[in-house]
């Protein structure tokens, strides 16, 4: 996904390219689970992880019917996984990229 800019900081409209993503993500019944894979160099994480929430917000209202798996690195990040943590999106957070994706399989091997 690219880069969550304009809007997604809360209160405004979700960024369209993360809406665009997930909405066809959403269309596709071959998709068993979303792996969330963010290097924000320094964009703020907490402004991509709110453009997440507010994503998932406008297309599922609420979270996804598959496995959601986030993972952020960069500027902010630990406020990122604050808010993450603190939505009622339901998502798994990754520490690397490594552990994101074997927590998307193990999500997608539970459902």
């Amino acid at each position: 996904l690219p880069a969550a800019g304009g809007g997604g900081g809360g209160g405004g409209p979700p960024p369209p390219a993360v809406v665009a993503a997930f909405k066809i993500l959403d269309s596709d019944p071959k998709v068993e689970g979303i792996l969330v894979n963010i290097f924000g160099g320094i964009v703020n994480c907490a402004t991509v992880a709110q453009g997440i929430i507010d994503a998932a917000e406008a297309v599922w209202g609420g979270s996804p019917k598959v496995p959601l798996v986030v993972r952020l690195q960069g500027n902010n990040v630990e406020g990122a996984m604050r808010i993450m943590e603190g939505s009622s999106v339901k998502c798994i957070l990754g520490n690397d990229l490594d552990d994101a994706a074997q927590k998307v399989v193990a999500a997608v091997a539970n459902k």
